[in-house]
C-alpha cells in the first residue's frame, strides 16, 4: 500500500518505519524542513533506541521519502495517518489545531476515495470533527473514510512495542476502511479490537490514565510506608504477584512525567466535566503526582538538618524516564526547580539530553564538590556505577534516589547515606 505519514515526530516517524518494515511504500510528510533534510539524510531529531538503524534500512532501500510538499503527498497516496503533536491547551484540553490544519489540507487535496486515520492522541468524538473539517473544505464531493487507529508506544521501548504491540484498535463505521485496516495490519499476530471511532478514542485516554493511577496508587502508598517503617519495594513484589494487578508500573519514584501521561489524564477529566461527570479519582491521580517530587524535597531535607541554601547536589538524570531524550513534564526539573528556590547549587548530568544548566559530560566530574547525589532518571549507566570511586570525590557522602533503583546494601557499604522513597 501506497501510506503517507503527516507528522514526522516521535510517533509519525516509528509508525511509518513499521509500515516499511511490512512492506509498505512509506511517504513521510512534515512542514519543517529541517526535520525532512536530517530524516531524509538518515538521521533522526530524537532519541529512540533502535530506530536510527531502521530509518537508514528504509531510506537506503528507496522504502520511505520525506517531503514538505503536501499536495502532491495527499494526491499520491491511499492511506493517510495524521501523526501531528496534540499539546495540552491552557484549560487542560487536547489543542486539536495541528490536526484540523491536516483534516482540512486533506479536503482541499484529494483526488480520489481516501481512508484517513488519526493516530495522534485525540478526544472523544475527533473523529466526527475531522470528517467535518474535510468536507468543509472540499471543492468537490469525494467518498472518503475516517478511522481512530491509537497508538500505543513507550518511549524508549517504541520499536518492540511497534513491532510486538499487546494490540491493535480500529475504530470505524466503514466496512471498507475496516476491511483495509485489517489488510494492513494482517502480519500481525495480537488480539484487533475492531469497534467505533468513539470507542477508539476512548481506550487510548481510558489505558493511559489507569496506568497513571498505578504509578500515583504506589506513589501514594510509599508515603504511608514511609511512617510505618515499610519497605514499599516488598509491598509492591507481594501485590503485583497478583495476576489480577500485575508488577507493571508499580514502582515507587517521584512520579510519571513525559508527552502522554500528564496531558492524556488532564484530557480525560476536562472531557468529564465537560460531560458533568467528573473523574474524582483521576483528579486525585493528578494531585498526587504534582505533590510527589514536593514530597521527595522535604525527606532530604530533612536528611540535611532542614537547610538546604548553599548546599550543592549532582542531579543525575533530567529525562522523564531512561531510553528517552524527552524532558516534557520530567520530575526531574519539578525537583531541580523546587531544589534552586532553595537556593541551593545544582549540577546535572544525563547520557542522552543536552542541558543549558550546569551540566558535565561525566558523572565524577558533577558529583565532584556535592554535598548530596540526587538519582532522577533509572539509566543504567547509574546502576553499575563504581561508588567506592565517588565517595572520595564528594564533600558530602549523600545518595537520594528517587527512583529506588539501586542496591541499598552496596551503596551504604561504600560509606553512604543512602535514602530512597520508602525503601527501609
Amino acid at each position: 500500500m501506497k501510506i503517507l505519514i503527516v507528522g514526522t515526530g516521535y510517533v509519525g516517524t516509528t509508525t511509518g518505519l513499521i509500515f516499511c518494515e511490512m512492506g509498505h511504500q512509506v511517504t513521510g510528510l512534515d512542514l519543517d524542513i529541517n526535520k525532512i533534510n536530517a530524516l531524509q539524510a538518515g538521521k533522526l531529531h530524537f532519541y529512540e533506541p533502535g530506530l536510527d538503524t531502521l530509518l537508514i534500512k528504509h531510506v537506503e532501500a528507496n522504502n520511505i521519502h520525506f517531503t514538505n510538499q503536501t499536495e502532491a503527498a495527499i494526491r499520491d497516496n491511499d492511506i493517510i495517518f495524521i501523526c501531528v503533536g496534540t499539546p495540552q491547551g491552557a484549560d487542560g484540553n487536547a489543542d486539536l489545531r495541528f490536526v484540523k490544519s491536516v483534516a482540512e489540507s486533506i479536503g482541499q487535496y484529494m483526488n480520489q476515495y481516501k481512508v484517513i486515520v488519526t493516530k495522534s492522541t485525540v478526544p472523544v468524538g475527533t473523529a466526527e470533527l475531522v470528517t467535518g473539517w474535510i468536507r468543509n473544505t472540499q471543492k468537490t464531493p469525494i467518498p472518503f473514510d475516517v478511522v481512530s487507529n491509537p497508538e500505543f508506544l513507550r518511549e524508549g521501548s517504541a520499536l518492540t512495542d511497534a513491532l510486538n504491540p499487546d494490540r491493535i484498535v480500529i475504530g470505524t463505521t466503514s466496512e471498507k476502511s475496516r476491511k483495509l485496516l485489517r489488510e494492513l495490519y494482517q502480519n500481525f499476530s495480537c488480539p484487533i479490537v475492531e469497534t467505533n471511532p468513539k470507542a477508539s478514542e476512548m481506550i487510548k485516554y481510558a489505558a493511559n490514565s489507569f496506568l497513571a493511577l498505578k504509578i500515583s496508587y504506589i506513589n501514594e502508598l510509599a508515603k504511608l510506608c514511609d511512617e510505618l517503617q515499610i519497605n514499599v519495594n516488598d509491598v509492591s513484589k507481594g501485590i503485583g504477584l497478583d495476576h489480577r494487578i500485575g508488577p507493571q508500573f508499580l514502582k515507587a519514584g517521584m512520579g510519571y512525567g513525559g508527552s502522554c501521561f500528564p496531558k492524556d489524564v488532564n484530557a480525560l477529566i476536562e472531557t468529564a466535566k465537560k460531560n458533568s461527570n467528573p473523574l474524582s479519582i483521576l483528579e486525585s491521580v493528578v494531585k498526587v503526582n504534582k505533590e510527589q517530587p514536593l514530597y521527595f524535597v522535604k525527606k532530604i531535607k530533612q536528611a540535611l538538618g532542614g537547610e538546604l541554601q548553599g548546599k550543592t547536589f549532582a542531579v543525575l538524570g533530567l529525562s522523564f524516564k531512561a531510553n528517552t531524550d524527552d524532558t516534557r513534564e520530567s520530575p526531574s526539573l519539578l525537583l531541580i526547580d523546587r531544589l534552586l528556590e532553595e537556593k541551593a547549587n545544582i549540577r546535572v548530568h544525563d547520557p542522552i539530553v543536552q542541558s543549558a544548566m550546569n551540566q558535565f559530560a561525566a558523572v565524577e566530574e558533577t558529583v565532584t564538590g556535592a554535598d548530596a547525589i540526587v538519582l532522577c532518571t533509572d539509566w543504567d549507566d547509574y546502576k553499575n556505577l563504581n561508588w567506592h570511586s565517588l565517595k572520595p570525590l564528594m564533600k558530602q557522602p549523600y545518595i537520594f534516589d528517587g527512583r529506588n533503583m539501586l542496591n541499598k546494601r552496596i551503596v551504604e557499604s561504600a560509606g553512604f547515606n543512602y535514602l530512597g522513597i520508602a525503601n527501609h
